[in-house]
């Protein structure tokens, strides 16, 4: 078997450099090769950066302070849930008291009522606490949670069992 020889060009081939366009000079190509279990380099030994986070939730929060508008569509999704609540809320209480009549009127209801309580109680709890600068980080979660607890499933829970009990009565 003969042995295999090299081309005219294979010298270039072999060195790190590799010329550019029209034989002019030649620049190092420079690539980030990871291969398979390699750690990426942004996480330094696979370790979470605990300060990296909170500077990012404080910029957060300072952003939502800046902003006028102030999260509209979470406000609303806050509201909209608290309307589906309502509705479900409704339902069953419907069906556990056998009520079957004026459906359209406890239904519309139990929807608008919530969806506008929720969205007002936390304009003023969180938006207008967080616009004006005297709220921490943990009262705005905290005040978020109670605002979705009490007015997205108490307040409708509470009002279809008062509305289905009086119709029911």
């Amino acid at each position: 078997m003969a042995a295999l020889k090299r081309g005219p060009g294979s010298e270039q081939r072999d060195a790190p450099v590799v010329p550019v366009g029209d034989g002019g000079e030649a620049q190092d190509v420079k690539m980030a090769v990871y291969t398979h279990g390699q750690l990426i380099p942004s996480l330094v030994g696979g370790k979470f950066r605990i300060p990296m986070v909170t500077e990012i939730i404080k910029k957060k929060i300072e952003d939502l302070r800046k902003d006028k508008t102030l999260n509209i569509p979470g406000t609303l999704s806050f509201g909209a849930t608290a309307g589906i609540s309502g509705i479900i809320a409704n339902c069953i209480f419907r069906l556990c008291f056998k009520v079957k009549y004026e459906a359209f009127k406890t239904y519309a209801s139990l929807t608008t009522l919530p969806f506008l309580s929720t969205i007002v109680t936390y304009k003023l709890f969180v938006t207008d606490a967080l616009q004006s600068g005297n709220i921490s980080k943990e009262n705005c979660v905290l005040r978020s949670l109670l605002t979705a607890a009490v007015c997205g499933v108490l307040y409708p829970s509470a009002l279809a069992f008062y509305k289905n009990g009086c119709l029911a009565v």
